[in-house]
């Protein structure tokens, strides 16, 4: 049955490449090819967060293709109309990301120490959405990465939207908003989408160090560069 859903869903409903509109996938393979894929990693640290990866930057001000792509992929994983399977293709990016790496990856290599999870949504949101995307991409990159992944974190009430606010107003924003449902033992490598001031996903590193996470590292899609 859910084979013969797929075929209808294909049949009347194609897959097409958000760049190009070619059939058959979201992202082709020579859309992907076009977009600038970090091969390299630069150590990054904050108060919480012991270090960030992302395949892509962006700004949101630029018109070129490969800007422009990322922000619809983003833009059409998170709102309506939801595409929930692009976290398949995006998730490929990410270890994409890895495998273009000259460093070795600390967690690729001792992973019987680390554990994913990713940013919550509030409840309500996620009713909304049908699916939490930080979420969705976890579970690709546990199917990959053979490190299993969890749902630590909690969201305890709902917040205005990041998008809308200014840097100070976005930590403001999600002071007590998360919490950790239990005690941790392991390092942790956290899920989120968009990197732009950190406030979303340095809050919930803090829970989870102060759970007793020996280290947190974050993973989003893209970091956000000023215009």
């Amino acid at each position: 049955m859910k084979t013969l859903k797929n075929f209808l869903l294909d049949l009347f409903f194609p897959k097409l490449c958000f760049g190009c509109q070619k059939e058959n996938s979201y992202l082709c393979q020579d859309c992907q090819s076009l977009l600038d894929v970090n091969n390299f990693h630069k150590r990054y640290k904050t108060k919480y967060l012991n270090d960030l990866y992302y395949p892509l930057n962006y700004k949101r001000a630029s018109q070129s293709f490969k800007n422009q792509l990322t922000r619809k992929l983003i833009k059409k994983f998170k709102y309506k109309p939801f595409v929930k399977k692009l976290s398949i293709p995006l998730s490929r990016l990410i270890i994409a990301h890895f495998q273009l790496c000259e460093k070795q990856i600390p967690f690729l290599k001792d992973k019987n120490n680390y554990l994913l999870t990713f940013v919550p949504l509030f409840k309500k949101r996620l009713k909304w959405r049908g699916y939490n995307q930080a979420e969705e991409i976890t579970k690709q990159l546990s199917k990959v990465l053979k490190i299993p992944y969890q749902e630590i974190l909690e969201k305890k009430k709902a917040t205005t939207s990041q998008s809308q606010l200014s840097q100070k107003e976005r930590k403001n924003n999600l002071d007590n908003v998360f919490s950790c449902k239990r005690k941790i033992s392991k390092k942790i490598l956290l899920i989120d989408d968009v990197y732009t001031t950190g406030a979303t996903i340095n809050e919930c590193a803090k829970e989870l160090k102060n759970k007793g996470a020996k280290k947190v590292i974050g993973i989003t899609l893209a970091r956000t560069e000023p215009d």
